[in-house]
């Protein structure tokens, strides 16, 4: 039976922070209705971004030193709960119902049905997944990626997968031939990994968890923090506390960086107060106006530094930092000099006195963190939004010391440590030859597909092949409907997933649905762990 579909769409005012009372009865609603709620769920939740235990499977935001007794937040908890839901999705679910009949149903609805239980392979006779032994399903897809060339086959890795098992899974692919490792960082901070090592010489940030406890003001673009990185609203609130200002900037206002009540602080639960103040001030710059508000910031530090230097007072600008730590910065100050206000105004939409306040506390500060996430690199600009930040840090000499630096928000938990184990197109970012050393194979070495390429190659049809780690590739890909349409010219699908989605109802030519363990799951067998 097809789920209930329907337009109409319910929204409700909430005038409450974010965290407090809402975050506890929305967990616990969650809880039940994932059959979990009298379960040993709330024991696993406590080993969550623990030393001994297992890192979220949401946010990647870091395991502390020293965690609290409840190191998860609403978000991060409920991404537990739904994966470790009672609810199954085994052979009989897809006796009854059709791929083309699936392909109506929500993408929610889909995942609502539970785990998968069986290795599937699809029938297109009875348009249906139908149940197969995993010996007959490894030697069907082993005798079709042997007819097919290597550098037609991608190997898609998505940031829910363990270091352990995407480590094997690249040297999988390396061993047969392919360097086409594209995987789920490519579409959300691509820009991070092209930028950061223009600007400053590294692909990551450049600041650790302690750098909050000493900042003494903090920079946020294009980052939902209490959707994406609720963790983060804890040091962020203890900034706060200490009166550290904080300058968002995001199209959306977001609750997060409004107010908060922490739900592990039983006095700030039972305060009657709205809770604390996250923003010092909030800007709702024009989406795509990011460049120009930072354009407009630095101006004014520019502006702020020629007063001081006519007045004999401290400049504004590090002089010795920028002598000795960078270049280019006479290009950039003839950029910003040439800026015209009004067209500054007129495409970051906040007006110049605003700007001109954010750049005198920023001139006034010395540990300035810069946050940013994918409303920074999810655009076309994104590589250059990037180093316009670290531009706006440098000028200053906001990288390379204490509390301060460039701070990329990322989304899943693994998309960095996947780079470091070696999940990459670029042959460059990974130990080839130490793999060509320790496995006694050659790897290939030229560079393979990148998520966009892939996009490309499988509407051209020059991508023959698709095995998927987790993830949903097709629906997180721009061009969905195009896509969608090529997608069931491959000659290979193969994916492995703990829960059904829409990519998974699109064959090829041969096609398999594998269920597996989550990362925070123990592969017990009877020969042991």
């Amino acid at each position: 039976m097809k789920p209930a579909v329907t337009d109409h769409v319910e929204i409700k005012k909430y005038d409450h922070p974010t965290g407090g009372w809402g975050s506890l009865s929305s967990l616990i609603r969650k809880a039940y209705g994932e059959g979990l709620l009298m379960s040993g769920i709330w024991s696993t939740l406590l080993k969550q971004n623990k030393a001994d235990g297992y890192m979220c499977v949401s946010c990647s935001w870091a395991k502390p030193a020293e965690p609290r007794p409840f190191e998860f937040c609403e978000n991060g908890a409920k991404a537990t709960l739904w994966d470790q839901t009672k609810l199954r999705c085994g052979p009989d679910f897809f006796a009854q119902h059709s791929v083309t009949e699936l392909l109506d149903w929500p993408d929610c609805e889909l995942e609502k049905q539970g785990r998968l239980t069986d290795p599937l392979r699809y029938n297109a006779v009875t348009d249906r997944y139908e149940p197969v032994s995993w010996d007959e399903a490894f030697a069907e897809i082993g005798m079709e990626l042997r007819s097919l060339d290597p550098k037609s086959v991608v190997f898609y890795t998505s940031g829910r997968a363990s270091l352990e098992a995407s480590f094997m899974y690249q040297l999988f692919a390396r061993i047969y031939g392919s360097s086409n490792l594209p995987d789920s960082s490519n579409m959300c901070h691509e820009s991070t990994s092209v930028g950061l090592p223009k600007s400053i010489g590294s692909p990551v940030g450049t600041v650790q968890l302690e750098d909050f406890s000493q900042c003494d003001m903090m920079f946020f673009f294009g980052h939902n923090t209490g959707v994406t990185a609720p963790r983060l609203l804890h040091p962020l609130q203890e900034a706060r506390q200490r009166n550290v200002p904080v300058f968002t900037f995001n199209p959306l206002p977001e609750r997060g960086l409004k107010r908060f009540k922490n739900p592990q602080d039983p006095v700030d639960m039972l305060s009657p107060g709205p809770g604390t103040k996250m923003s010092s001030d909030f800007f709702q710059v024009r989406s795509g106006g990011d460049i120009a508000a930072m354009t407009g910031i630095a101006k004014a530090v520019l502006a702020l530094d020629d007063a001081a230097r006519e007045q004999g007072n401290s400049r504004a600008l590090d002089i010795g930092f920028i002598a000795e730590h960078t270049h280019g910065f006479a290009e950039f100050e003839a950029y910003l000099r040439a800026a015209a206000w009004d067209d500054i105004v007129a495409r970051s939409g906040i007006a110049r006195p605003d700007l001109e306040h954010v750049a005198e506390v920023y001139s006034r500060s010395n540990a300035v963190i810069g946050n940013y996430g994918m409303g920074l690199t999810q655009h076309r600009h994104g590589t250059e939004n990037v180093q316009m930040l670290c531009n706006l840090l440098l000028m200053r000499g906001n990288i390379g010391k204490p509390g301060a630096g460039i701070s990329p928000l990322r989304g899943h938990s693994n998309v960095q440590g996947q780079r470091t184990v070696g999940i990459s197109e670029k042959p460059e970012l990974v130990p080839l030859d130490k793999f060509a050393e320790f496995y006694a194979f050659e790897p290939p070495r030229e560079k393979g597909l990148d998520t966009v390429e892939t996009c490309e190659g499988v509407i051209a049809g020059s991508v023959k092949g698709f095995i998927g780690l987790g993830g949903n590739f097709v629906r997180a890909v721009p061009e969905t409907g195009l896509i969608e349409k090529a997608w069931r010219r491959l000659g290979l699908h193969v994916e492995i997933a703990t829960k059904l989605n829409r990519g998974h109802l699109l064959p090829g030519a041969v096609t398999y649905l594998f269920p597996c363990l989550s990362r925070l799951e123990r592969d017990r067998q009877a020969s042991g762990d």
